[in-house]
């Protein structure tokens, strides 16, 4: 009976389990089977999630590297290169959190944890770096979970993060509306913490510090730990800060020091106390340097000197100390450890003081160079920092003619013989004693901007001078230490006097010679220094007035370069305002008045009406004014230009067709609606040869004269009509031979130009020059000048030093064009290759110019040569670029001009590499 009993007891044990293992097994809607599969997958799976997420949280929070010199992020996410997720984390724990969830969703779909398991796949692919299929998982969530007021909070508020590290900012800020909306129904105050750290960190994005300040409050009030608090409590003193609310920014950075924050942060508030308690209670420099000086006594600090150093030199310019702020940030990048950053600042401030201050520009580029290579590309101002360290030589020429300018006008001034004085001082300065430089050198003097040093292959010989790459390495060795000097006297002087420093400024702007050893000759020689500078001098009001026009041409393409080229509207206004100080009139004022009241616009009202009365009141008919009263102005004057360039076209195809009547009545009609036409002279132009396809050589002289009266300061038409009717009297018995003054080109007579060069052509710059005669017939369309002499223009400057970038180069070249890309392949550029020809033929008559035309993608190359250096392109570009509005009948915003050389050229083969040239063209031309 008992074994009975035992027997029945194990058949109904079994049968109990094989139903406890059927119903966990199975995806069975009983009440025994969600039991169970809310019991596995809240403790087997939730549960290890989020203590893995918790353990990957706090890793990210101490291996994250903090950027103290900027507003904190509020919260933590893996920060991503190029889409991938740096891998100094361990990210196996999100792949099994990501395991875990797809457990729950796909086995324990019945149970009450799916919304979580959501959320748990959206945060690991979050801290996995794919914020995009993060993204797609909360916003699945919310829309699925929705009655879930606590999933559904969740899901908005990691969707709203997901898609800000996306930088989708306008997205982000529409779910974060849908999230605030629903923070009132929120009964669990530790549930809110989060969600306002989220908005907050949207209110940072969007320079609402006030907003973000409010947020910020309320999440530390709801925030369960101390580490958020902490951390949000010294982004809250950042703000305060920014607002420049002293009191509270220092009441929030105490918080942060008698706290128990990391070390780092506790010595950055530490920091930021005694700066602002100086800015609070009045300018007490010393007190506030001794007790910077105090921190670097301490050990602990060592790690951190180069901040405090960068304060007590950011005290000492703040003083107009320069000298003392150049010492203390030096020394701020010499004892920098591990904070590029911090030596990234160290570096732009140094340029700047170099550049603006001791007008050292050669140590300025090398500086803005180091602080390029150093500062993270996301720092705040990365890309003006470039676009000045790229076009500085721009911004250095101008800022050197005026003090040239400036150095020439008080010497001037001066009497006679204390004149002769002066000058005879800057032709024999004299020079400092000068001690020789040590190896260590570079800690006692200052620290240098860093140069890359190549990697170099075996020693090939043992006498040095016969070893290119033990050269190379001395040579980097010695930009390392030394920088880029000048081959010259004392270069192992940094700091020179002002004597030295004038002397070389005007020797190299003044001095017309081009070659090297001459140029280097006549500075040398005294006595030729002393007749450059007194001949330069301007000693009458005529030579005065010139000389002060070049200052204010300079000043005004300084502030227009900042202006436009670096969106730098601050520097451009306090350039602007210097122009007007010094020159209260001048021919810029209606620009300047203009630039003005557009930087001042919704900044300063008051001064911005200012300027916009004056633009009104002095300059009423200026193209500033018209565009101030109606604002459409501008986009009416280039529809207008559209148009006149259309009727051009239209009119030079009938041209084309050599319908001369229809060119002749059709201009006629054009000039009766439209007499002031940018292009007004090309149409009396193309009149005036159809009249002389269809009449005697009378009227064509007629209309010629009639060109020359009606516009006598036009710079392409009027040389080229002047240059023909000088031919034309020159042989005018042979043309009134003629039934027409211009007949088709006869091939059997010889050309007019004579020979055509096979050889690189030299020119001059575009000017007057005189009539060749010659008894051979002209052909029709090619009514020149005679030739220009061929010499370079003695005040051109050089080409740059070499510099190669991928398949381009600024080697030198035999063969150099004036290149005009036109970004639509569509157009038709007769015309335009037509205008060309007129400048060339007015300006460069008899050299042999020619234009013609390369097509590739959706570009037109037009391209004029051959010049044999690149200084006679330069000066050819700088005759033909203002004249380009009237060349080119194409939209000015679709083309773009520049100089290249024949083996530069022969490399575009593609829109990418033509790109790629004109970047090249632009940062070192």
């Amino acid at each position: 009976m008992k074994n009975y009993a035992i027997y029945n007891l194990k058949i109904i044990l079994f049968s109990l389990c094989v139903c406890i293992i059927y119903s966990c097994s199975s995806q069975k809607d009983t009440a025994s089977s969600r039991g169970m599969q809310n019991l596995t997958a809240r403790y087997n799976y939730i549960y290890n999630s989020k203590v893995l997420l918790i353990n990957h949280q706090q890793e990210l929070t101490e291996t994250y590297v903090d950027n103290y010199d900027q507003i904190l992020p509020v919260y933590l996410g893996p920060e991503t290169d190029n889409n991938e997720v740096s891998t100094s984390l361990n990210l196996k724990p999100m792949d099994d959190i990501i395991k875990k969830a797809q457990t729950i969703i796909l086995e324990k779909s019945y149970s009450n944890y799916t919304d979580d398991a959501y959320i748990l796949l959206g945060k690991a692919n979050f801290f996995n770096g794919n914020y995009f299929n993060a993204a797609e998982y909360f916003d699945y969530t919310a829309k699925t979970y929705k009655g879930n007021v606590s999933s559904y909070l969740e899901a908005l508020n990691w969707k709203a993060r997901s898609l800000m590290q996306l930088k989708r900012i306008s997205e982000a800020n529409k779910v974060l509306d849908t999230l605030e909306s629903i923070l009132p129904s929120i009964k669990k105050k530790s549930k809110l913490s989060e969600p306002f750290a989220t908005l907050a960190q949207m209110c940072i994005y969007l320079d609402n510090s006030a907003a973000a300040i409010s947020y910020l409050k309320d999440a530390i009030k709801a925030s369960p730990g101390t580490d958020n608090r902490i951390r949000w409590t010294y982004i809250l003193a950042q703000l305060y800060e920014k607002q420049k609310n002293y009191p509270d920014a220092l009441i929030n950075y105490r918080k942060v020091v008698k706290s128990n924050a990391s070390f780092e942060m506790y010595f950055n508030a530490n920091l930021n106390q005694i700066k602002l308690r100086t800015l609070e209670s009045g300018p007490q420099k010393a007190n506030k340097q001794n007790q910077l000086l105090a921190l670097l006594k301490d050990d602990k600090n060592l790690d951190y000197n180069d901040q405090v150093y960068f304060q007590i030199a950011e005290t000492h310019a703040a003083d107009e100390q320069y000298i003392e702020a150049l010492k203390y940030y030096q020394l701020s990048i010499q004892k920098s450890t591990t904070n590029q950053y911090q030596k990234g600042l160290s570096y732009l401030k140094i340029a700047d003081l170099n550049f603006k201050v001791f007008k050292d520009y050669l140590k300025a580029k090398s500086y803005y160079d180091s602080t390029v290579n150093t500062l993270p590309k996301n720092y705040p101002g990365y890309e003006l920092i470039l676009k000045k360290n790229q076009n500085l030589q721009y911004l250095t020429n101008r800022y050197q003619i005026i003090s040239i300018e400036d150095t020439l006008q008080s010497i001037a001034k001066l009497p006679e013989a204390s004149r002769a004085e002066k000058i005879q001082l800057l032709a024999n300065p004299v020079v400092a004693p000068v001690q020789t430089a040590n190896t260590n050198s570079a800690s006692a003097t200052g620290y240098q901007p860093n140069y890359s040093r190549n990697n170099t292959n075996q020693l090939q010989s043992s006498f040095y001078f016969s070893n290119p790459t033990a050269i190379a390495i001395g040579f980097s060795d010695f930009k390392r230490k030394w920088g880029n000097r000048k081959l010259e006297n004392n270069w192992r002087q940094s700091i020179r006097t002002s004597a030295q420093e004038t002397s070389q400024e005007i020797a190299s702007n003044i001095n017309t010679t081009t070659d090297d050893t001459e140029a280097t000759q006549a500075v040398k020689d005294p006595q030729t220094l002393i007749k450059q500078y007194t001949d330069s001098l301007p000693v009458t009001p005529e030579l005065l007035a010139k000389s002060n026009q070049k200052i204010i041409n300079a000043y005004y393409e300084i502030a227009s370069f900042y202006l436009q080229e670096l969106s730098s509207p601050e520097e451009a206004a306090e350039v602007y305002q210097q122009l007007l100080n010094r020159f209260p009139e001048n021919n810029h004022l209606a620009a300047t008045y203009y630039s003005l009241f557009l930087i001042n616009k919704g900044i300063d009202e008051p001064k911005s009406i200012d300027f916009k009365n004056k633009v009104l009141k002095d300059f009423p008919s200026s193209i500033y004014a018209k565009i101030i009263l109606d604002p459409s102005f501008s986009l009416k004057q280039s529809e207008l230009e559209t148009a006149i360039n259309k009727q051009y076209n239209d009119v030079f195809d009938q041209y084309l067709k050599k319908d001369f009547n229809s060119v002749i009545n059709h201009v006629n009609e054009i000039s009766k609606g439209n007499t002031n036409s940018f292009l007004a002279p090309q149409f009396a132009y193309l009149k005036a040869i159809a009249i002389g396809r269809t009449n005697k050589v009378d009227a064509l002289l007629t209309a010629f004269s009639s060109i020359t009266e009606q516009f006598p300061d036009d710079q392409l038409i009027t040389p080229l009509v002047k240059g023909n009717a000088a031919y034309i009297n020159d042989h005018l018995a042979d043309f009134q031979k003629r039934d027409t003054a211009l007949i088709d080109f006869d091939p059997n007579e010889p050309p007019y130009f004579g020979p055509i060069r096979s050889t690189p052509i030299v020119v001059k710059a575009p000017t007057a020059v005189p009539i060749q005669k010659t008894d051979q017939i002209v052909k029709p369309a090619e009514l020149v000048t005679a030739p220009a002499p061929q010499q370079t223009s003695p005040d051109v400057p050089k080409a740059p030093a070499i510099k190669v970038d991928g398949p381009f180069s600024t080697a030198t070249s035999t063969v150099y064009y004036f290149v005009i890309d036109v970004a639509d392949a569509s157009l038709t550029l007769s015309s335009s290759r037509f205008g060309i020809g007129q400048f060339n033929r007015g300006n460069y008559a008899g050299s042999s110019l020619k234009h013609q035309l390369k097509e590739f993608d959706n570009d037109q190359l037009i391209y004029v040569g051959n010049f044999s250096n690149f200084d006679d392109a330069k000066t050819y570009a700088s005759g033909i670029t203002p004249q380009l509005k009237q060349i080119m009948k194409v939209p000015v915003n679709i083309y773009t001009s520049f100089i290249i050389s024949k083996d530069n050229f022969d490399k575009l083969t593609s829109k990418t590499l033509l790109d790629k040239y004109i970047e090249f063209y632009k940062n070192n031309y």
